[in-house]
């Protein structure tokens, strides 16, 4: 583990904190390129109305914009919790390198619990994948944040 990846997985959380704040699910995303942060986001699927607006899926978006190339070599995402299946193809197809996530989905997750697209050998392109980086705190937000929906 590099000496980063925890304060990478910080700052996703302070984006999954501001998606909380607001009545998303608190899931936050950064990508970090030659080892500063670049882009920040978190979710904004109900404030856009877009089944699409997972935080992985803007950071990149946003990353090919700022380095203006859709290939993101050289770029690790960093997200506060598993990928699902849209994300992780998304990674696969932007081409970053690494993805670092804090908490497993076993529902859901295309990053090793459910599925495995970063390292499909059927795909062309593989992603080093780093799993619980802050797992349990990443855990907390989902939890709180569905108990307090429930209540």
């Amino acid at each position: 583990m590099s000496e980063y990846h925890e304060i990478w997985m910080n700052a996703a959380l302070e984006e999954a904190g501001k998606a909380a704040g607001s009545g998303e699910i608190p899931v936050g995303a950064v990508t970090v390129f030659e080892n500063e942060i670049l882009v920040r986001s978190h979710n904004l699927v109900e404030h856009l109305r877009d089944a699409s607006a997972h935080a992985e899926m803007l950071v990149l978006k946003k990353t090919a914009a700022v380095l203006d190339r859709w290939r993101l070599t050289g770029v690790t995402l960093v997200v506060t919790v598993e990928p699902c299946p849209m994300c992780a193809m998304a990674m696969v197809l932007f081409r970053i390198d690494r993805l670092i996530y804090g908490c497993s989905e076993p529902r859901t997750g295309a990053c090793g619990s459910l599925l495995n697209l970063p390292g499909n050998p059927a795909l062309n392109h593989r992603i080093e994948v780093v799993p619980g980086i802050l797992a349990e705190k990443s855990g907390k937000y989902l939890k709180d944040f569905f108990e307090l929906r429930r209540a």
